[in-house]
C-alpha cells in the first residue's frame, strides 16, 4: 500500500499535561480504535475511559468519530458525540482528562497558551511541531483479513494481484493449498502439522522467518498470548528463535483477524527490544488459528528483507493456510479425544468383563455343584441351545454367565433379558428391534437384543412367560433364520447362542397350549437342572463367606467374618428363596452389623419358615416326589403373601421377582386374595 504524503495525511495528537506529545497517523481504510484496553491503537490510561471507547474512520473524504456505547460518553469541543460525528481541523476529542486533537497540519496545530514562559516556548514549539512526522515514526498495519479470497474463487478470477494476472496467481496458490492439504493429512500430531504448514508457507510467501504457536488446548473465550507455546519454528538464515510480540499476538487473538504490519523495526508495540529488534523484521503477518469458534493459536511470519516485503497476497494465502491448519487441529483434537475415550471404555470393558467372570464363579464344593460345573464344562465349548431350569433364586443367570465365559464366545457380548417383564408389543421390540416411526415414540432405529448379542450369548430369563404371538418369530430366529425389526422390511442376521431359563413347568404349558411344542423341542437341546440350596446345604457356609467378602469390600466395613453361632443359624434356615435370599441376607447383615464380626443376633431371616403356613407350604419335596415344581411355587407364593398380609410389592421383593411377574403368576394360578 502506498503511503500518503504529509499534506494529505491526518493525525490524532494526544495531550500530556500542557504539552502535545504522541502522534497517531490516521490511515485510509483503517479504523483507529481508542480505549483503555491494550488492544486499541490509541490506549488511554484513564478510568473514565471504557475498554473500547470510540473509533475514528474514513468515509469518503471525511474522517468520522463514533462512540462505541462507552460508559461516560465522548465529547468534541465540549459537545457530546451522537452518531457518526464529522471531525473538523483543530477539534479536540475529550475522554475524561485526556484530550486528542484532530489535525492535518502538525506544524501549526494546537498553539500553547500565551501564559507559557519564554523559556519553555522553544521546548513547547519543538514538541508541538514534531520534527519527524513521517510514517516511519510509528507502525503501519497496512491490511487486515477475516476471510481469505479462496473461499470464493470466482471473486479472484480476472483480478490483478501483485503484478500477476488474477487467474495465474489464484491457480498457483490453489495448487499450493492442495499440495499442502495432502501433506497435512499425513501428519499424526500437532507438531508435525505445524512443521508441514511452515514448509508450505515458506514455499508460497516472501517470509524468511516463521513460527506456529499453539495454546495448551483449544479455547473459546479470551485466549491470552502468554499461554502460547512454540510448536514449530523456521528461519532461512538459521537465526535462533526469539520471543514474538505479545502486543501483535494479543491483537490478533482478541480481534480474530489476520494482520499485515510494516515498519516493524521502529514500533515499540510490535517489537520487544529483546526479540524482534534482534532479527530486524521489516514486515510481519500474524494470523489466528480458529475453527468452530475455538482458538488454537497463531501463525507468525516475518520478512527481514526491506526489498522483499510481505504483501496482501501473502496475508490472504497465510489466512487460508491458517484456516486449514485450524480445521486440522480441531479434527486432531477430536481424534485424540476419541482415542482417549476408546481406551478408557476398553479398559472399563475389560474390567467389567473380569468382574462378570468373577461374579459368574459357581461357589460350593458339594456333589451337586461339582456335577453342575462338569455339565457346564462339557457343553460350554459347543453352540447348543441350553435350557436352565430350577426354582427362583437358585442362580440360573450365573449358570448362563458361566457357560458364556467358558465358551469361544467369551469375548463377545453377554446380553440378558427377562421375558416376563414386558408387554407383548414391547417384548417384540426389545427382542428384534424396531425402525424409526414403527410406533409412537420410536424416534430412532433401535437394534434388538438379538442384534446386540451378535457373536455372543443371549440369556432369556423366564422364557416360559413369552406370549404365544412372539414364540413363532422367536423360533425362526433361534433356528438361525434372518428376522425383521418391528416396522421394517430388511432382513437382519445375527450369530447368537441362546441360553434360556425358566421355573415354570413347560411340559404342562405345552399341554395347555400356552407354549409351542416346536419351540419347546428347540429349547430342549441341553437341559441343566439347578438344585435348590436346601439340597446342598453344605455349601451355605462357603457361600456366606463369599458374599460377606464381596459386600465388605464394596461397603468399606471392617468385618472379619461370622461367629460360630451365626453360621449355625444360617445352616439351620431352610432358604426358600435359595442363593438369592442368602446373598440378600448377608448384604443386609453386613450393612447393619455394629461389631467387627457378624453374630447370630445380627442375622435377620424371614419369619416364613417359622409360621404354620410356611411349614405347610415348605418347598422341600416330599419323599414320594409326587409334587410338581409349579405346585411348590404356588404354595410358596401364597405363604409369602399371607405373611405380608397380601402386600404384593413387599411379597415380590421377598420372592425376588417383579410385581408384574407376581400378578401374572397369580392370574395363571387363578388365585385371588381371600
Amino acid at each position: 500500500m502506498t503511503n500518503q504524503s504529509d499534506s494529505a495525511a491526518s493525525y490524532l495528537v494526544v495531550r500530556d499535561g500542557n504539552q502535545w506529545r504522541d502522534v497517531f497517523r490516521l490511515m485510509p481504510g483503517q479504523v483507529t480504535t481508542v480505549g483503555r484496553s491494550s488492544t486499541n491503537r490509541v490506549v488511554v490510561r484513564d478510568e473514565v475511559c471504557s475498554r473500547n471507547h470510540c473509533e475514528v474512520f474514513q468515509s469518503g473524504d471525511r474522517w468520522l468519530l463514533r462512540d462505541l456505547s462507552s460508559r461516560n460518553g465522548t465529547l468534541v469541543n465540549g459537545v457530546t458525540v451522537e452518531g457518526d460525528w464529522p471531525l473538523e481541523e483543530g477539534q479536540i476529542i475529550q475522554i475524561g482528562n485526556c484530550d486528542l486533537g484532530f489535525t492535518s497540519d502538525l506544524l501549526h496545530a494546537f498553539p500553547e497558551p500565551e501564559s507559557t514562559s519564554q523559556d519553555n516556548t522553544a521546548d513547547t514549539a519543538e514538541m508541538m511541531v514534531f520534527d519527524d512526522p513521517s510514517p516511519e515514526s510509528e507502525p503501519e498495519i497496512v491490511d487486515r483479513r477475516r476471510e481469505n479470497r479462496f473461499r470464493d474463487q470466482a471473486s479472484t478470477i480476472g483480478g490483478e494481484l501483485d503484478g500477476e494476472p488474477g487467474t495465474h496467481r489464484t491457480s498457483r496458490d490453489l495448487t499450493s493449498l492442495y499440495r499442502l492439504a495432502l501433506d497435512m493429512g499425513a501428519a499424526r500430531d500437532a507438531e508435525q502439522l505445524a512443521h508441514v504448514v511452515l514448509d508450505g508457507l515458506f514455499a508460497a510467501t516472501r517470509a524468511d522467518i516463521g513460527a506456529v504457536l499453539l495454546l495448551p488446548k483449544g479455547l473459546r473465550n479470551r485466549p491470552r498470548s502468554d499461554e502460547l507455546r512454540v510448536a514449530a519454528y523456521r528461519s532461512v538464515k538459521d537465526l535462533p528463535y526469539q520471543k514474538v510480540s505479545d502486543y501483535l499476538s494479543s491483537t490478533v487473538l482478541v480481534e480474530a483477524e489476520a494482520v499485515l504490519a510494516r515498519d516493524v523495526a521502529d514500533d515499540s508495540k510490535l517489537v520487544d527490544r529483546d526479540s524482534l529488534g534482534q532479527i530486524h523484521a521489516q514486515s510481519v503477518i500474524c494470523a489466528p488459528l480458529i475453527a468452530r469458534d475455538v482458538t488454537f493459536g497463531v501463525i507468525h511470519l516475518y520478512s527481514t528483507d526491506s526489498e522483499n516485503l510481505l504483501e496482501s497476497n501473502d496475508l490472504e494465502f497465510s489466512l487460508a493456510v491458517a484456516d486449514q491448519l485450524a480445521v486440522a487441529l480441531d479434527g486432531l483434537q477430536d481424534r485424540e479425544s476419541l482415542v482417549k475415550g476408546l481406551a478408557q471404555v476398553q479398559g472399563e470393558n475389560e474390567s467389567l468383563r473380569s468382574q462378570l467372570a468373577i461374579d459368574s464363579e459357581l461357589v460350593g464344593d458339594s456333589e451337586q455343584m461339582d456335577e453342575l460345573r462338569g455339565i457346564i464344562e462339557r457343553i460350554a465349548s459347543t453352540d447348543a441351545t441350553v435350557l436352565v431350569r430350577g426354582e427362583s433364586g437358585v442362580g440360573k443367570e450365573l449358570v448362563a454367565r458361566a457357560i458364556h465365559f467358558r465358551s469361544r464366545r467369551r469375548h463377545g457380548p453377554f446380553v440378558c433379558m427377562n421375558c416376563a417383564a414386558l408387554s407383548e408389543s414391547l417384548l417384540e421390540s426389545e427382542l428384534f428391534g424396531h425402525e424409526k416411526g414403527a410406533f409412537t415414540g420410536a424416534t430412532d432405529r433401535k437394534p434388538g437384543k438379538f442384534e446386540q448379542s451378535d457373536g455372543g450369548t443371549l440369556f432369556l430369563d423366564e422364557v416360559g412367560e413369552m406370549p404365544p404371538a412372539i414364540q413363532a418369530k422367536f423360533l425362526r430366529a433361534l433356528e438361525g433364520h434372518p428376522f425383521e425389526r418391528v416396522g421394517g422390511r430388511t432382513a437382519v442376521d445375527a450369530d447368537v447362542r441362546v441360553v434360556a431359563a425358566t421355573n415354570r413347568d413347560l411340559e404342562e404349558a405345552v399341554a395347555e397350549g400356552t407354549f409351542r411344542k416346536d419351540l419347546y423341542y428347540r429349547l430342549f437341546v441341553v437341559e441343566i437342572q439347578v438344585a435348590p440350596l436346601r439340597d446342598h446345604a453344605e455349601d451355605i457356609v462357603q457361600l456366606a463367606h463369599f458374599f460377606c467378602d464381596q459386600f465388605v469390600k464394596k461397603s468399606g466395613r471392617e468385618i472379619s467374618g461370622f461367629t460360630p453361632g451365626a453360621l449355625a443359624a444360617l445352616k439351620a434356615y431352610d432358604w426358600p428363596g435359595n442363593v438369592r435370599e442368602l446373598r440378600n441376607a448377608v448384604e443386609r447383615t453386613v450393612i447393619l452389623c455394629a461389631g467387627d464380626q457378624i453374630s447370630e443376633a445380627d442375622i435377620q431371616l424371614s419369619t416364613l419358615a417359622t409360621t404354620d403356613e410356611s411349614s405347610s407350604s415348605s418347598s422341600v419335596v416330599p419323599s414320594g416326589g409326587n409334587v410338581s415344581l409349579e405346585t411348590l411355587e404356588q404354595q410358596h407364593i401364597l405363604a409369602v403373601l399371607e405373611s405380608t398380609e397380601w402386600n404384593k410389592s413387599q411379597a415380590a421383593r421377598i420372592l425376588g421377582i417383579e410385581r408384574s411377574t407376581l400378578d401374572r403368576k397369580l392370574k395363571r394360578y387363578q388365585v385371588s386374595r381371600p
